[in-house]
């Protein structure tokens, strides 16, 4: 199949996102990849890198743990299983505790179980020995992908691989310590938000991935 060109502007969407950071992996040496899309976003951006590695795609989940003041600002995420993971800069600049965040990290600790349960196709796949390519649309904190990682990590793989289109310099950097390797397409010194780097960046609805996984079933 044929490639777009290499981005320095953003994307068209999500889509066309995967495409250009396939382009990017397609050099990687992988073993027996299995491809991991972070839910919602990070799962069209995961199919077409997982179309590119020849490899299976299943669903990640991880949830933001929002400041009390500011909900879509991530003070630290949570996954079905595993402790919770806090960015400690944001946690003392909100006056926070993670005792005072127990309430809201059990939450999203429940909401990351029914959407594993809503998304999960057939039987596990068994990650222990391969490498494993966490995808999401974007790094703005950095947050939901840390949790991803160090969950992935009970599993044994051979690697962890996070890859994405466009993030914060700093929140890749900050990745780079928890993930073995980490691919970005674009790292922009003014980064404010993931979705000034797409065109089309409405929300992935739970139809779309159950449609993006029927084509890999």
């Amino acid at each position: 199949m044929g490639f777009p060109e290499r981005t320095t502007t953003g994307y068209t969407d999500r889509r066309h996102a995967g495409q250009v950071l396939a382009q990017r992996m397609s050099g990687l040496e992988l073993v027996d990849p299995v491809v991991l899309g972070l839910a919602r976003g990070g799962v069209p951006v995961a199919a077409e890198v997982a179309r590119v590695l020849g490899a299976p795609l299943r669903v990640c989940v991880a949830r933001k743990i929002g400041a009390p003041s500011q909900p879509e600002l991530a003070v630290g995420a949570v996954t079905a299983d595993g402790p919770a993971s806090y960015d400690p800069h944001l946690v003392r600049s909100f006056h926070l505790d993670e005792q005072t965040l127990q309430a809201a990290c059990e939450r999203e600790r429940a909401e990351a179980r029914r959407r594993e349960q809503l998304f999960q196709r057939g039987e596990p796949l068994p990650l222990t020995g391969r490498d494993v390519v966490l995808v999401d649309d974007g790094l703005a904190t950095g947050a939901t992908a840390r949790a991803a990682v160090r969950m992935l990590r009970e599993s044994e793989p051979r690697n962890v691989v996070l890859a994405v289109p466009v993030g914060s310099p700093d929140a890749v950097a900050l990745l780079r310590k928890e993930a073995d390797v980490v691919v970005c397409v674009l790292q922009p010194v003014g980064f404010a938000a993931v979705g000034q780097w797409y065109r089309d960046f409405r929300a992935t609805t739970d139809e779309e991935i159950h449609g993006i996984l029927a084509e890999f079933a």
